[in-house]
């Protein structure tokens, strides 16, 4: 474990992290992943292989990065946030190389909230939010906001069910209430 700002981690010895990073206890930093300056980290994330955290960004507790991702500038991850393998997350609207956005002001907040779950290959356009607990399915682009608690998926990511916390879809009782069969949790539509 490598000790910094007084926090108990795991860097593995082929991946970087730049001065100064705030990186909470327990969190395991695995193989060729590169963690910029200024970034916030919390505690017992698992950051896979091959991840990139670009500066300024900032990672709850308990978060899961699966290998081959990277999350830039401009991205908030809550706690227990799951970003899937080789999902994408943007930063820019309108990149072009010939006209260079790259400063904080041409960048856009992305929030993704607690509990939520993205799946592999999903590419997360800049600007949106994640609810709560809400399910990105594998390979799904999304390009709005994703209310709380919404199953989504395809390109453009669409609302296509409902996800307990505790992960299972819920099942319509009436067109404002749903059930959980698993842990018996009642969520009222808005």
């Amino acid at each position: 474990m490598q000790e910094q700002n007084s926090k108990n981690y795991f860097v593995h010895e082929s991946s970087y992290v730049d001065e100064p990073a705030q990186i909470g206890d327990g969190t395991k930093i695995w193989h060729f992943s590169h963690v910029y300056k200024d970034v916030q980290i919390g505690q017992k994330c698992n950051i896979g292989q091959n991840v990139v955290i670009a500066s300024n960004v900032k990672i709850g507790n308990n978060v899961k990065i699966q290998n081959n991702v990277s999350v830039y500038e401009g991205v908030v991850l809550e706690d227990y946030v799951f970003c899937g393998p080789s999902m994408v997350f943007t930063n820019v609207r309108t990149p072009r190389c010939e006209y260079p956005r790259n400063t904080s002001h041409d960048y856009h907040t992305t929030i993704v909230k607690k509990g939520a779950s993205i799946g592999a290959n999903a590419t997360i356009v800049c600007g949106t939010t994640i609810g709560q607990r809400a399910f990105i399915g594998a390979g799904s682009v999304v390009t709005k906001d994703v209310p709380d608690y919404a199953i989504v998926y395809g390109n453009p990511a669409r609302i296509k069910g409902w996800a307990c916390a505790c992960g299972d879809v819920m099942v319509e009782k009436d067109a404002a209430q749903l059930n959980c069969d698993r842990c018996n949790t009642h969520l009222k539509l808005k």
